[in-house]
């Protein structure tokens, strides 16, 4: 006599809440490191608009003079646009020296009948022109220019940037590959897991003559769902932590990047779907091609 108690298996179910669980923490470590590379990559950029090129100028030129020079040097690619405006800025030598004055404290105009100082245009550089030899290149062809007295950026700045930079990617694009490694292989066991129960139901259904086919698409279909549903359930998760962040710390949301935060999101969402399926497709299969002795 049948016992009561027992719950009728159906093809295609396995238990929701282990796989939900293992799906939606998996997705959400990929997706905590990918908020991190996003705000690094923020943090990289608002370091690279810091980069500066010095243009100072002859003494004793006219206005007329000024506004050729400016012309001259706006048209450059090197130079940094950013919402629709040139990064391109004229210091007086009388703003230079107020900044000197207010910086130091000590004022050289009581002793020095003259400003040493020079008028000048700083050039923020744009980041595809951020390295030695490239701006080496920008600094010749600027003093070239009628007018310029010299031009001066910070040589050591740049090669340190520049070198951090390679070494923090190489870093975090091994923990990328071994998180992916280690996030792909959990996300399989426990599909596999899961689908232990139900490989006498997959022979049953073999032995009455249902096509590999059809009983695949309940499984891949519930794992889909499963998938989906962790990627959205991880993507909210981040989306909390990441608004709580930003009213907690000041000046994270100088490192926000709505889009690419969103994008974040649409990928686990989607990730979450494509590994399910393939780790549920792989684990159907294995149980489609085993005798019944190795079943049990």
């Amino acid at each position: 006599m049948a016992n009561p108690s027992r719950k009728k298996k159906t093809l295609g179910h396995f238990k929701f809440g282990s796989v939900l669980f293992s799906t939606t923490l998996s997705l959400f470590i990929v997706g905590l490191f990918g908020v991190i590379l996003i705000q690094a990559r923020s943090l990289t950029k608002m370091i690279r608009e810091n980069v500066e090129v010095q243009v100072f100028l002859d003494k004793g030129l006219s206005k007329e003079q000024l506004a050729d020079i400016k012309k001259n040097i706006s048209g450059r690619p090197f130079i940094l646009t950013k919402s629709d405006t040139l990064g391109l800025r004229f210091i007086s030598d009388e703003e230079a020296a107020a900044t000197f004055i207010e910086n130091t404290g000590e004022d050289f105009t009581e002793f020095l009948e003259d400003n040493p100082l020079r008028d000048s245009y700083v050039i923020v550089v744009a980041e595809e022109f951020q390295t030695s030899e490239q701006l080496d290149i920008i600094a010749k062809e600027l003093e070239a220019v009628p007018g310029v007295f010299e031009v001066s950026y910070m040589t050591d700045l740049v090669d340190s940037i520049n070198k951090n930079l390679l070494k923090v990617s190489l870093v975090m694009g091994g923990f990328i590959l071994i998180l992916i490694i280690t996030v792909v292989m959990l996300i399989n066991n426990t599909i596999r897991l899961a689908l232990f129960s139900q490989r006498f139901l997959i022979r049953s259904m073999q032995l009455v003559g249902a096509t590999r086919g059809f009983i695949r698409k309940p499984f891949l279909m519930r794992a889909l769902l499963f998938g989906m549903v962790a990627g959205a359930v991880a993507s909210a998760i981040l989306f909390g932590l990441v608004e709580y962040t930003k009213s907690n710390i000041e000046g994270f949301v100088m490192l926000q990047n709505q889009e690419l935060l969103f994008l974040l999101f649409a990928t686990l969402i989607l990730t979450g779907g494509i590994l399910s399926v393939l780790s549920t497709l792989r684990a159907v299969n294995k149980y489609l091609n085993m005798s019944l002795d190795e079943l049990y």
